[in-house]
């Protein structure tokens, strides 16, 4: 649920602001919020600065641990900011170093490929050569360009051949008139040259240790430095998002805390001796939003993130997105096999892994209901449960639900069935979300209208959709189904915008009642075309869980039909067949299984619940301890 939260307007004398943002800052329940967008100065500046340094150099001291996987043990020694900064400053110079080290590495490593072709070359021979007047000069060109005449004229010497090209050597007092590419070798040993790569690599090597003894010594007192430069960046922020009065003599700030809170803010500007207010937000405001849930659905609130958090005149849709993310999942994957899969691996992670409990206690549940929604089907890891000749799961097979039921579900699959039947559930609590959210904001009548298209659909498919499945409705209930409908329309076709009968004065009311009838018409138009295309979209769980089965199927039967009539061979094939198959569905399964849930949820029903989102998170403004 959304917190409810409190506005407050403070006014500080010019001499008191720096002391005052130090005791509200102490204070840390206060969120600030900005005033003058896109504000900045040079200190603000060289602080961001700093910040994407540091964040660069952890990011390569972590490279560093990974790439030579090393037990990296941390210092306990207590942490120092200033040489945590200094620390970084080296840090930054030893990556400077590894680049220029690397890239000397890699101009020696060229010149060893240029020279191994040709063997050790004794330079001082050739320059002793070229004294007499005879140089040496080396070619390159492809086998069939080669010519012999080369050899008599110029006493041309193959060398090697390599990728279709003949490599020589000619002599001459002058470049020779040879159709061949002229090659200029670096003029050092091969010797020389290797001995000298050897040497670049050590230092590599070198800087590399340096950067791991930093990481274990001082990684501590860099992370340090971090935060207290975090720290001087929110402060730089909260300094300048103020608006001066009265010829800068006065600063005017704004501020927003939790409802609970307030006691304990006033308290403290009291005592401050500051000027304020408080008030309840405004419509117009944009007010910061704390979010508290039960921990099912705060389980599920990074993946809400993935959209956005919703703002504060929304209605918090995790309570209900929770369980219905759960079961779209399930669905989707539909496959007992692949829930127990994932129960097992998100219980592993929490026990291995503690900092990701959470998204391993998500994982459980979603494994859970993969598992339900598979034992449901009778589907496991490709293998339809309802048609295997097991004597010991005969007794069970006809409670799966699948095609053997398509006759109670008129003549379609069951799962398709109730794909729609959960989306009609979930668009409709959308629906009466929106009328909640109406309510919230501007009272009671304006939520009249979306409470009365509830209602209604209720109705309508209680009294012709229950038929369907031999369901008689006594004529009593009929009667009170079809007044209730009726009821609705008047609140559809006339309480679906109050706001138009505000202004006095008969011709302006009916004015209003005819805006109303306008609109209700239309969205009559709307929800008989729309509601249609909205509840087809939610067959895609039902077609993906065919698909994974489908896949699962197949795979089992190339298991059994490709693998060779041999003994042990036979096996083993068919494992590997099988280990392989399955991984490949499996990963499908999951992306599918995230996407359009979340799909489902983003378009479907936060259209339906007339959710806005784009909310800011509440951070009160304090000092940084982790």
């Amino acid at each position: 649920m959304i917190q409810k939260m409190k506005k407050f307007t403070f006014l500080i004398t010019k001499g008191e602001y720096d002391k005052f943002i130090g005791a509200i800052r102490e204070l840390g329940v206060v969120h600030i919020e900005q005033l003058q967008q896109g504000a900045t100065s040079e200190k603000l500046q060289e602080t961001l600065n700093l910040a994407q340094r540091y964040k660069s150099a952890l990011s390569n001291l972590d490279y560093a641990y990974e790439s030579y996987e090393t037990e990296n043990n941390y210092s306990s020694m207590p942490d120092d900011v200033a040489m945590g900064y200094n620390k970084m400053l080296e840090v930054e110079q030893l990556l400077e170093k590894e680049i220029s080290l690397k890239h000397e590495f890699d101009s020696v490593e060229s010149a060893i490929k240029k020279l191994e072709l040709w063997g050790e070359v004794d330079w001082t021979a050739v320059d002793k050569l070229a004294e007499t007047g005879l140089n040496m000069y080396f070619f390159s060109t492809p086998n069939k360009l080669y010519k012999a005449e080369w050899s008599s004229e110029y006493f041309a010497t193959p060398i090697a051949e390599e990728n279709k090209k003949i490599f020589f050597i000619a002599f001459a007092s002058e470049t020779p008139n040879i159709t061949a590419e002229l090659l200029d070798l670096p003029k050092e040993s091969l010797c020389a040259l290797r001995s000298k790569a050897e040497g670049v690599m050590s230092q590599i090597e070198g800087v590399h240790e340096k950067l791991l003894a930093i990481n274990g010594e001082y990684r501590n007192s860099i992370l340090a430095a971090q935060l207290e430069n975090e720290n001087d960046i929110q402060l730089s922020n909260v300094l300048l998002s103020n608006e001066s009065l009265a010829g800068d003599a006065v600063k005017l700030m704004i501020g927003w805390t939790l409802e609970e809170k307030v006691k304990e803010v006033s308290d403290f500007l009291d005592k401050e001796h500051v000027y304020y207010e408080v008030e309840d937000p405004a419509f117009e405001d944009d007010v910061p939003i704390k979010i508290v849930n039960n921990k099912f659905a705060a389980l599920f609130e990074p993946i809400l993130r993935m959209y956005s958090l919703p703002n504060y005149h929304d209605i918090d849709p995790l309570p209900l997105f929770a369980p219905f993310f759960m079961l779209f999942f399930g669905l989707c994957m539909g496959d007992m096999g692949y829930g127990l899969l994932i129960t097992v691996i998100s219980l592993v992670i929490i026990l291995v892994k503690p900092s990701l409990k959470s998204y391993g206690q998500l994982g459980a549940l979603l494994g859970g209901m993969t598992c339900i929604c598979g034992l449901i089907t009778g589907t496991f890891f490709g293998i339809d449960l309802a048609k295997v000749d097991w004597s010991w799961i005969q007794p069970v097979q006809p409670y799966f639900v699948n095609d053997s039921m398509k006759d109670s579900f008129f003549g379609y699959s069951p799962m398709m069935v109730i794909s729609v039947i959960v989306g009609l559930v979930q668009v409709l609590i959308g629906m009466f979300m929106a009328g909640c959210k109406a309510v919230k904001n501007y009272g009671f009548i304006y939520g009249v209208g979306k409470f009365s298209w509830v209602l209604a659909l209720i109705c309508l498919v209680v009294l012709f959709g229950l038929p369907l499945f031999g369901v008689v409705l006594p004529v009593v209930m009929q009667y009170v189904l079809y007044a209730l409908v009726a009821i609705s329309a008047f609140g559809i076709y006339f309480l679906n915008n109050p706001a138009a009968y505000a202004k006095e004065g008969s011709l302006k009311k009916m004015i209003g009642v005819g805006l109303n009838l306008g609109s209700g018409l239309w969205a009559t138009y709307g929800m008989s075309t729309g509601l249609l295309g909205d509840l087809l979209s939610y067959i895609r769980l039902f077609a993906l869980g065919l698909t994974g089965g489908v896949l699962g199927s197949v795979f089992n039967s190339l298991a059994v039909d490709m693998s060779p009539q041999m003994p042990v061979v036979h096996e083993l094939v068919m494992v590997i067949i099988l280990l392989l198959g399955h991984a490949i569905n499996f990963g499908l399964c999951m992306i599918s299984s995230f996407v359009h849930p979340m799909r489902l949820t983003f378009v479907e029903y936060f259209k339906n619940a007339e959710f806005d989102g784009n909310g800011k998170e509440y951070e009160p403004f304090k000092i940084k301890t982790k």
